[in-house]
């Protein structure tokens, strides 16, 4: 069987490394499998979605270069939904119910009250016809639940967290479709998972119950002849992310994938960290994406909380721009800057956008520090021995310390103080042919004229 994942995110805020991760984890097992990873915009809730948030989870996936082999949005299937929740309905397994939220939360506060679990108390199902009569005449309408079977425990094997028991008496019968017709996620989810040929689920640890309510959901929609294999998917629930103090929540602006791109972090130092992030292997800046996909193993997920720092992704990104080959990067650096200014500069960068720092230095001007008498007269002297060919900063390096007898730091950082500007940067065997030999011998004379 072909193995098929899907991310389904709601198009209510924009993608941040939880999303991420999540989305990521699933086109790689994907891809480890030779498989197909589908987008799902789950935008039922029509008051919260938004056609922008939808444009900006394409885009970052885009970045990302997590591109999905199909693409549906929930809001074109509620055919699909009405003709899965009619055989659902014919089946006895969703029923009327009317309590407010008032209502259900003081049944919830008498069972809390007595040591009880807060679970819903079913008093839908005692709902005679004239019941029912009574409230339409009222103009109240219900809200439906779906019925879970409890006969039988619900248990499955657990990709990450190993095997997994739940008693369905235990758990309240859920909310699936408003008093407004319009759906929550639990049923929508399912039924499209069933119908598109979802073979493999991953997801956050907070899912695990809502998984044990939608494995009865498959099986009551496959007995009502709804589905096309008929074979529950594979679930796995990987642990959450924290920060360095705890809950994400709080920074998840921040941690956009939009903002990450806007701070200079490449898609590749993201991907690295949050394939392995919560695994046994170790994270490193591995920017070519096969060694990710050939690695990625369920079997190597752990149970304790993953934590995410950016200090960490800051470091990886580091040394991803390191790596990053010219083409990459190409239509990202300032006009006129060629391979040969990338590979001479790329060492001293953080982001690729401080390549426009160093590039100024490159096109000038430089304002030099002021020199004293006697290292302006080692500038002058440097202008009128200076040659130029295949190394220029050598053979000037090479004369002046044979004229002067200057060695080391006294040799070599004047000279670059006063062709740059700066006290560090490239090496200057590559970065003086870039400056050019008018402009260095211009420079090296501003300096000793201390213009």
């Amino acid at each position: 069987m072909t193995t098929v994942t899907r991310f389904a995110p709601s198009p209510t805020g924009l993608l941040h490394v939880g999303n991420i991760r999540t989305a990521l984890h699933a086109w790689l097992l994907a891809r480890r499998h030779g498989g197909r990873f589908l987008l799902r915009i789950d935008d039922t809730d029509a008051e919260r979605s938004r056609e922008e948030y939808v444009e900006a989870i394409r885009a970052d996936l885009a970045w990302l270069g997590l591109e999905p082999d199909g693409e549906e949005r929930q809001s074109a299937r509620l055919a699909i939904y009405e003709d899965a929740f009619a055989k659902l309905r014919e089946a006895g397994r969703v029923y009327r119910c009317y309590e407010t939220a008032q209502e259900l939360e003081l049944k919830r506060k008498v069972l809390l009250g007595r040591g009880l679990p807060p679970i819903y108390d079913r008093a839908g199902l005692a709902l005679t016809d004239a019941d029912h009569a009574r409230f339409a005449a009222e103009g109240t309408m219900p809200h439906w639940r779906f019925r879970l079977d409890h006969d039988a425990p619900i248990e499955w094997d657990d990709g990450i967290r190993g095997r997994q028991h739940f008693d369905p008496a235990q758990l309240s019968d859920p909310v699936i479709r408003r008093a407004d017709g319009s759906w929550l996620y639990m049923l929508p989810s399912a039924i499209d998972d069933a119908e598109m040929g979802v073979t493999d689920v991953l997801r956050g640890e907070d899912h695990v119950s809502n998984t044990a309510v939608q494995i009865q959901m498959f099986t009551a929609l496959f007995a009502a002849g709804f589905g096309a294999a008929k074979t529950l998917p594979g679930f796995a629930h990987e642990a959450l992310l924290v920060g360095r103090e705890g809950k994400l929540s709080k920074r998840l602006g921040s941690l956009s994938a939009s903002a990450l791109r806007e701070n200079g972090i490449e898609p590749e130092a993201l991907v690295a960290l949050l394939a392995r992030l919560g695994t046994s292997l170790p994270v490193e800046p591995i920017a070519n994406r096969q060694v990710l996909i050939e690695t990625f193993d369920l079997a190597t997920f752990g149970r304790a909380p993953a934590r995410f720092d950016e200090a960490e992704l800051e470091r990886l990104n580091h040394a991803i721009v390191h790596q990053l080959d010219y083409a990459q990067v190409a239509d990202r650096l300032p006009a006129g800057m060629d391979e040969a200014a990338w590979l001479a500069i790329r060492p001293n960068l953080e982001t690729v956008s401080d390549a426009a720092d160093w590039w100024r230095v490159v096109t000038g001007p430089v304002e030099p520090p002021a020199f004293d008498d006697d290292t302006r007269a080692y500038l002058a002297l440097a202008a009128s021995v200076m040659t130029w060919g295949d190394d220029p900063w050598a053979a000037l390096t090479a004369a002046l310390k044979d004229a002067t007898g200057r060695k080391g730091k006294a040799l070599f950082l004047p000279l670059r103080q006063a062709l740059t500007g700066m006290d560090h940067g490239p090496d200057m065997h590559a970065l003086l042919p870039l400056i050019g030999e008018a402009a260095a011998r211009e420079r090296l004379e501003k300096a000793a004229a201390g213009a």
